[in-house]
């Protein structure tokens, strides 16, 4: 079951059939954590976070992992799965 974020991203993918690869946005709103918090977390400019938050860029593969132990989540819980259910 989706909750209700992931919905409005799926959404939000539908309409603008923009490619959204993480869910960091999804678990930052799941954990009730801000973009500024995992932004001073990971010493990185705001900015940068925001843009991984809403999929204009994404971070590397190391940075992933360590967002996956700040937020205490798998790595694969900050990727959509390719498989579909």
């Amino acid at each position: 079951m989706m909750t209700k974020t992931e919905k409005s991203i799926t959404n939000m993918v539908s309409e603008k059939e923009k490619p959204v690869y993480n869910r960091i946005k999804v678990v930052l709103a799941e954990k009730r954590l801000t973009n500024n918090w995992l932004a001073n977390q990971l010493q990185k400019d705001p900015g940068t976070v925001s843009k991984w938050a809403t999929n204009s860029s994404q971070p590397s593969v190391d940075l992933l992992f360590k967002i996956a132990a700040i937020l205490d989540v798998d790595v694969k819980d900050l990727l959509w799965s390719t498989k579909e259910k």
